[in-house]
């Protein structure tokens, strides 16, 4: 969340990030009333506490002294006093809540590196990579659910009798070759990122400490019987690994990546393409993520982007890579670029990798610090993270981009240490 102290020192910087976006602005004011509202009445509260606290003491010396009636007076004034305590401390409780709660729904300033723009019309293309749209023949033409299904290595009919709509089931080679995909980008980061499996159900303070939550239960699944939450991405639960911890300097950055499985209810998918793997309800990726310190941030930054870019360049498929603007950002986000992959079946960009910094955002709403190398106080970390590899649509145009004219699809050399030694799916 934002620095209620930004808020309240800097009001017009945070207006015009926010309407960079395309927020409302509106929305400072009345965060300005709530923390004032907040200072007032802890003020308050707190002089009444103090006077209650010496008022006691004085009827201790009062009793002692044997001036009994002075005492009594005393006795009740405090607990006059007391009773207004109580009910200042339950508004100070009130207007803190209220206050959380908007700062929560208020999304991240956009990084003045960001785009201007309010729609993803207004994106920045930063480069096409190994793409020539008249280089695909006909073969590569085909759709990947129609190749799938030719191929028997990808069963929709059956994924939706088991699950329903935008559920997807692979089969043979097409199984094999998630997990391929998958292991490929844990191999390519294990040089630096710590592998974690974490749990797939997380709590709702863990949603909440990505900005996942409460503006986005909609999208997500919720086990509401044990208040457990399905994970819509590994960035999630990793966010969270140091959650209420204080680093060292020298600790940083800290480098995690996790293979998960990963669920979105896409409650706003209606109207959009849905076919074969273009959007469904589970998926598999391989995320990784960073802690940093903001130095270190625009390195780190950099550093994901191509480790998520570099995987697909090897696999030989062709990508282009976005700078999102302003409006476009997820609402943690204050600077993302996008990887998407060039599907020759489908005859579109897919967007594979969102390579993101959140500035202090999300270690705010979870609370992750650090010791600065001088010692002084704790300071609140960075975050970053990226797909390594998103798997539905890397696999659609891989099986797109390889199909040969026999309808087989060949395995790029990169993968076939991982498919037993398979160098043709067919």
């Amino acid at each position: 969340m934002l620095d209620v102290r930004l808020i309240r020192s800097e009001p017009d910087t945070v207006r015009a990030g926010l309407a960079r976006r395309g927020d409302d602005p509106a929305a400072v004011d009345e965060l300005l009333h709530l923390d004032e509202q907040v200072r007032v009445l802890t003020a308050r509260r707190d002089s009444v506490r103090a006077e209650v606290r010496s008022i006691s003491n004085q009827v201790g010396t009062l009793f002692r002294e044997q001036r009994q009636e002075e005492a009594t007076a005393l006795q009740e004034e405090s607990r006059a006093l007391g009773a207004e305590e109580r009910d200042l401390d339950a508004q100070v409780e009130s207007n803190a809540t209220a206050l959380r709660e908007r700062l929560l729904r208020v999304p991240n300033l956009p990084s003045p590196d960001a785009p201007d723009g309010l729609t993803e019309d207004d994106n920045v293309v930063v480069r096409h990579e190994n793409f020539d749209p008249d280089s695909y023949a006909e073969h590569q033409r085909v759709p990947h659910w129609e190749i799938g299904e030719q191929l028997g290595i990808l069963d929709v009919e059956r994924a939706v009798k088991l699950s329903g709509s935008m559920f997807v089931m692979y089969r043979g080679l097409g199984a094999a070759l998630v997990r391929a995909l998958c292991q490929l980008a844990l191999d390519r980061n294990a040089d630096l990122y710590e592998e974690v499996r974490p749990p797939t159900l997380v709590k709702t303070e863990t949603m909440v400490s990505t900005g996942h939550l409460p503006k986005f239960a909609d999208e997500a699944y919720h086990a509401e019987r044990d208040d457990l939450w399905a994970i819509p991405t590994a960035e999630v639960p990793l966010t969270s690994l140091g959650r209420d911890e204080i680093f060292a300097a020298d600790e940083l950055p800290r480098r995690f990546m996790a293979h998960t499985s990963c669920f979105r209810r896409e409650a706003g998918s209606a109207g959009k393409d849905t076919r074969g793997l273009l959007r469904v309800h589970e998926f598999d990726k391989v995320e990784i993520l960073a802690y940093a310190a903001p130095e270190q941030a625009p390195d780190l930054h950099a550093e994901i982007l191509a480790r998520a870019e570099g995987i697909i360049a090897e696999l030989g498929l062709a990508y282009r890579v976005l700078d999102l603007c302003a409006g476009d950002l997820g609402a943690s986000s204050a600077r993302t670029f996008d990887i998407e992959v060039f599907a020759p079946g489908v005859d579109r960009f897919l967007e594979c990798s969102s390579v993101s910094w959140f500035s202090d955002y999300q270690a705010r709403r979870a609370n992750l610090r650090y010791r600065p190398a001088d010692g002084k106080g704790t300071a609140v970390l960075n975050t970053l993270n990226g797909s390594a590899l998103a798997v539905p649509r890397v696999w659609a145009a891989l099986v797109e981009t390889y199909r040969r004219p026999d309808g087989k699809v060949d395995v790029p050399e990169l993968l076939q240490p991982y498919l037993r030694g398979n160098t043709v799916i067919g």
